[in-house]
């Protein structure tokens, strides 16, 4: 039996392995046999991230984490998690090859993903004109003309945020009126660079090798135009992947892990949860590595109390205060 297994392969996830390594607790990262690395493998030059000065492109900053990790003594797997058992001292994780991994401690780091357009332009011109992410790609767009799809708080925020580097910001939205906070319409409304086009919904994308236009099609006549573009940004929303913990692990009414304050401890013990799973706000690579940092830490807090008390209750009570003791003469 293993001490800790972490689920997930992005920031989260490999900086949670880094500092367990280097804990000397051994760990299995179960990596997917497809989505290696999260959402920055969808990504072309990160800018963002401290440490790269020149920027670093998003499947490069991945590789390095997984390299550093593995250094450290970190094993991983390529496989799919199918099930999850999280209650009792020993947790157990069922793959898709039929193969059973048992640890005294989980780290979820699963991330979320972005909600498509379900158009097949989307795959091949991502991070070539289209982005699910205004403050990772915005910089890029400047004195450009662009567009954001949707009408809530998010669509209204990534709009707002691009006005700052485009020149013209269009905001395309299904229906007639937002979806988004008062507050937010009217911030957007306030902006002279944003422009709404009511009662549209993109039906294709164009471009070979940058996005340079989408067709779009009026809710209510049917009517089909089209509109040039230097780029596109898609805030329908995002999905956080809970589905292995739904029924085993509290939620949060946004759908994301329920964790103790600023711990990653969640409602089971022994079961830590990092990254986007547990963060419905800022969704940036540099924050779900500091959230894989405290992951680990209160994982080591906690197996090391477990040694003492072999009781997963006890251990969790005695890891808080640790963490506790921690912040305070930090």
């Amino acid at each position: 039996m293993r001490d800790i297994i972490i689920i997930g392969s992005g920031p989260a996830g490999f900086t949670a392995a880094i500092y367990a390594a280097r804990a000397e607790l051994k760990p299995l990262l179960i990596a997917s046999s497809v989505e290696i690395g999260g959402e920055l493998m969808n990504t072309t030059e990160v800018e963002n991230f401290p440490g790269f000065p020149e920027a670093i492109m998003g499947p490069d900053l991945m590789t390095k984490m997984q390299q550093q990790a593995e250094r450290f003594g970190t094993e991983i797997v390529y496989d799919d998690v199918v099930e999850l058992e999280l209650d009792g001292p020993v947790k157990r994780v069922r793959l898709g090859n039929g193969g059973v991994e048992e640890a005294k401690a989980i780290i979820y780091a699963t991330g979320s993903a972005y909600r498509k357009l379900g158009l097949p332009e989307e795959e091949p011109l991502s991070g070539h004109g289209l982005s699910w992410c205004a403050t990772c790609d915005g910089f890029f767009f400047r004195q450009k003309t662009i567009a954001v799809v949707g009408g809530g708080d998010s669509a209204m925020e990534e709009a707002t945020f691009l006005t700052r580097f485009a020149d013209k910001v269009y905001v395309i939205h299904r229906r007639d009126e937002l979806k988004a906070s008062k507050i937010m319409q009217q911030r957007a409304h306030d902006n002279e660079k944003i422009e709404f086009i009511w009662n549209a919904e993109v039906t294709a994308i164009h471009g070979g090798d940058q996005v340079n236009g989408v067709s779009l099609r009026d809710t209510v006549t049917g009517e089909v135009r089209g509109l040039d573009l230097d780029g596109l940004f898609v805030a329908i929303g995002n999905d956080p992947r809970t589905h292995l913990v739904h029924g085993k692990l509290e939620l949060t009414a946004e759908g994301t892990i329920r964790v103790d304050g600023r711990s990653s401890r969640t409602s089971v013990p022994g079961v830590f949860a990092a990254g986007d799973v547990i963060d419905p706000f800022y969704r940036q690579a540099v924050t779900a590595a500091g959230s894989g940092t405290v992951a680990a830490l209160d994982a080591e807090h906690y197996l090391a109390a477990l040694e003492d008390t072999n009781s997963p209750a006890e251990a969790e009570l005695e890891a808080e205060e640790l963490d506790e003791l921690a912040a305070i003469n930090n």
